[in-house]
């Protein structure tokens, strides 16, 4: 698979490349970053000299006319050099605007953006700042939760990567929602925990680590809420929480269970689940953030309370690699054929 990153300049883009760098059946053909960036003209290895000697691949601006050159040219078509793919770890709009373009041209797209994420069109002035022009691309769209979604992720040609508190949120609920053991419309509260990496690269006062302290933010609002209830089939409270640490995420979501759900059936749902994902691993203890942080890996540990009918579930993943980056790569392993985790997790005897 050829394949372009637009955003190379983000911390979810460097992340991206970096697995990228590491796979043998993907090949890096051009880095972009926006047309105004000052980080164009630099190599990858320049910006984040994290990957000095792996990737020196330089930096070029977007715009139409990089497209036209570089995709949409006959000259390009002859060169035996073809894009099989697209990611973008892109603001939001951008992704809405270019994707259909790049489909197209019989190119895949990897929306590492929020873009696509939504369903209803109507969500995204509300949730996302932006009318959503490309109606057609919208309704193609799939969901790419790598776990649950594998025959959607294979035959789509745009696929949405989840949200890193989607991802971890999703992960505790499906396997209790998927299987109906919660209550019908009760309560269901997502409590989620992130480092200040999921707020991205641009300096920003509130980011600063003299200014972060732990504390709750957009309670209500938060664009992750819609996303989680549509994927989970459910209504969701979600109450996000920015925490002074660089990367990593845990959620702890609360379900009320059906009065005759047991114990049993909790951890029967979970094992049918997970049993077959090597990426998620079901813990004996509440996952902590350490144990994750640098790896494709989410822990799932969960507690049921009989006498109130009630589950309590926490998974903890890193926010740039499961939530956003290596979830990217699953989703494009399982377009190649290839077992999601494919270069993903070390082999080994141990």
């Amino acid at each position: 698979m050829n394949v372009i990153v637009i955003g190379a300049s983000g911390y979810v883009g460097a992340e991206l490349i970096g697995l990228l760098t590491q796979h043998n059946k993907i090949s890096i053909q051009h880095l972009l970053v926006s047309e105004n960036s000052s980080s164009s003209g630099k190599t990858f290895a320049q910006l984040h000299t994290r990957w000095q000697g792996i990737c020196d691949l330089p930096l070029h601006s977007f715009s139409q006319q990089w497209f036209d050159q570089h995709i949409n040219s006959s000259e390009h078509a002859l060169s035996g050099h073809g894009i099989d793919a697209v990611f973008f770890a892109t603001p939001h709009e951008f992704s809405a605007q270019w994707a259909q373009a790049f489909i197209d041209q019989g190119i895949k797209v990897f929306d590492l953006s929020g873009g696509f994420r939504l369903k209803d069109s109507t969500h995204y002035p509300v949730h996302y700042g932006f009318e959503h022009q490309s109606l057609k691309a919208l309704e193609q769209a799939q969901y790419g939760l790598a776990e649950w979604q594998a025959d959607e992720i294979a035959s789509s040609n745009l696929i949405a990567v989840p949200g890193c508190y989607p991802t971890a949120s999703l992960l505790s609920l499906k396997p209790i929602t998927s299987n109906a053991l919660h209550v019908e419309n009760s309560l269901i509260v997502v409590n989620g925990i992130s480092g200040v990496t999921g707020a991205g690269r641009k300096a920003s006062l509130a980011t600063s680590f003299c200014e972060v302290s732990l504390t709750p933010y957009n309670i209500l609002q938060h664009r992750h809420q819609p996303e989680i209830s549509q994927e989970a089939n459910a209504e969701v409270i979600f109450n996000p929480h920015l925490a002074p640490y660089k990367r990593g995420l845990l959620v702890t979501v609360t379900l009320q269970l059906k009065p005759d759900v047991t114990s049993q059936q909790v951890d029967q749902a979970f094992t049918q689940a997970y049993q077959d994902k090597p990426l998620v691993r079901i813990v004996n203890a509440w996952p902590k953030i350490d144990n994750v942080a640098h790896t494709a890996f989410a822990d799932v540990h969960w507690q049921v309370d009989e006498a109130k009918q009630v589950v309590v579930v926490s998974c903890a993943i890193d926010n740039l690699l499961k939530g956003a980056a290596s979830q990217a790569i699953q989703c494009a392993n399982i377009s190649l054929g290839l077992p999601s985790e494919y270069s993903l997790v070390m082999s080994g005897n141990c």
